[in-house]
């Protein structure tokens, strides 16, 4: 029959459809769609994922839609309602995840045409691997009923059949190779693979889909992990707020406590004091006095002993009180710096996650600037090298970029500024000017933290804010959510928070950004260090 016999690869090539070309596989569906990566409102991959407090995640706008239709907030899968309507932020890491998931899997194209329809074509219901052609229900019905046309191997419909087929033998790719890791078809297998241990396609396609399906639960398990590790954060959060809010009160309290007592002191002071003075005039008139009976008969009175409380125990009493107030608070000022740096320390470990290998580029260095053969550290030499002026090159202030710029996702790394009397740390966009005096700011393209006579630190923000920092930072991490205009700096080794810039809004690449000040006749001659990070996830 004219319609089944196989058609040359010339002519498959020529053939024009109307459909997309899809990657090679020997399975025209892309399988089912993970839960983990699937709305559960619209059943889709997500688009725009957000997360709810109970850890649910949903498409940003199906949730809103399903809120804005609802009295109150409840998560669309457990049903746990919220008091208040939850601040949807985009998980970036599960977005990312499903940005990955799209692009290995591109979507199944649904418009393959039967080869054989002459007037109007109908979509194919099969492709015959054999034929290397593709067939609607009619034109099929011979590859069902003929016993030679039956033994042909048929499969969902594919546009790039060619694919499909050996074209080297034109034999269908039903092996595969395992020494060569390649598909082959059944003259390759005693030819050019002759003692190779070759497997049906299906054979070998089940083990690698029972290895991605592992693959694909460790990632669930690292999603849920990272997922906690954000709860837990956000949580620390809310029991240190909780806990400043509780001394804040404490110290109200006691505040309103002690100013009534003062003033009850105060106002029976004064009420002595008035007494003592009527007295002392009385006094002051009898010594003047020549009437001697009156003189005698009120002397017992004017100088016995005056009632009046013990004013010298009363003020230790309250010297003592204050000290135990300061005493309680710094106790609590102690627990709550010890949450703080435990909610820090996990912060930490969670971004370390995000760490990127930064090296200088020497293209963008200010040419007093001298910088390690490894890109890894930079100190001010004093002395102005003869260097090409680059519109990339720093010509007045000295600083230098890393060569590595970011424009999505998070991003970390560590600095060590150990040593050092004035420093310059943080992150650039791309279209910063590099040119004459800079003046560092948010509003300049700059988002960076100082340090200034040793220990005035300062964040250059609009306007600069100065930092009160419990101790010298050695080695300061700085970490970038792009998505989330975020710019966060870290004191690494006492796990404290140094300043974050929030509320950003990022157009263009980010750019690592140091800055060794001079050199001041050695004083400030350590070079800054880009540390590796040590990442215990």
């Amino acid at each position: 029959m004219a319609e089944s016999s196989p058609t040359s690869t010339k002519a498959r090539k020529n053939r024009r459809h109307s459909f997309e070309h899809v990657p090679p596989s020997m399975s025209s569906s892309s399988g089912p769609l993970s839960e983990d990566l699937q709305c559960s409102i619209c059943l889709d991959v997500f688009t725009d994922p957000v997360s709810t407090p109970c850890g649910h995640n949903f498409c940003k706008t199906c949730l809103n839609k399903c809120w804005d239709n609802s009295q109150t907030c409840s998560c669309p899968y457990c049903k746990e309602t919220f008091k208040h309507r939850p601040d949807l932020k985009i998980n970036t890491t599960l977005r990312e995840l499903v940005g990955h998931y799209k692009k290995k899997t591109p979507e199944k194209t649904t418009d393959v045409l039967c080869d054989f329809c002459e007037e109007r074509k109908l979509k194919a219901l099969k492709s015959c691997l054999v034929c290397q052609s593709s067939y609607c229900e009619t034109h099929l019905e011979p590859h069902l009923r003929v016993a030679g046309l039956k033994k042909h191997k048929l499969m969902d419909p594919v546009s790039n059949l060619e694919d499909y087929i050996c074209q080297k033998h034109e034999r269908p790719l039903d092996l595969f190779c395992r020494d060569d890791q390649t598909c082959v078809c059944s003259i390759c297998s005693v030819k050019d693979h002759k003692n190779h241990n070759t497997v049906p396609i299906e054979e070998e396609s089940q083990e690698k889909k029972t290895e991605l399906m592992k693959t694909q639960k460790d990632l669930q398990q690292m999603i849920q992990n990272r997922i906690k590790t954000i709860q837990d954060i956000r949580h620390s959060a809310e029991d240190r707020k909780r806990l400043y809010t509780k001394l804040l009160e404490m110290m109200e309290e006691q505040q309103k406590a002690a100013e009534k007592q003062e003033e009850e002191l105060i106002e029976e002071l004064e009420q002595e004091i008035t007494e003592l003075k009527m007295r002392n005039t009385e006094l002051e008139q009898l010594s003047h006095t020549e009437d001697h009976l009156h003189l005698l008969q009120i002397h017992s009175s004017l100088c016995s002993p005056t009632n009046t409380r013990n004013w010298p125990e009363i003020s230790m009493k309250t010297h003592e009180s204050l000290e135990t107030l300061r005493r309680d608070l710094t106790q609590l000022k102690d627990t709550i710096d010890e949450k703080l740096t435990q909610t820090v320390s996990r912060e930490l470990k969670w971004m370390q996650q995000y760490a990127v290998d930064v090296t200088l580029d020497p293209d963008t260095a200010q040419p007093e600037l001298i910088l390690s053969d490894d890109g890894k550290q930079v100190r001010d030499g004093d002395i102005r090298q003869k260097l090409p002026d680059k519109p990339e090159r720093f010509d007045t202030c000295v600083y230098v970029l890393g060569k590595e710029g970011f424009s999505s996702g998070r991003f970390y790394f560590e600095v060590q500024v150990k040593g050092k009397t004035e420093w310059d740390l943080g992150v650039a966009r791309e279209s910063i000017n590099r040119k004459g005096m800079i003046t560092l700011s948010p509003s300049n393209g700059y988002w960076v933290v100082v340090l200034r006579n040793g220990n005035e630190y300062k964040a250059c923000d609009d306007p600069s804010v100065s930092l009160s920092l419990r101790v010298k930072p050695q080695r300061v991490g700085v970490f970038v959510d792009y998505e989330e205009g975020l710019v966060s700096f870290y004191d690494v080794e006492s796990s404290s928070h140094i300043y974050s810039f929030t509320g950003q809004s990022f157009t263009e690449k980010l750019y690592p950004f140091f800055g060794p000040s001079l050199n001041y006749g050695g004083k400030n001659s350590s070079p800054l260090i880009i540390t590796p990070v040590n990442d215990n996830k």
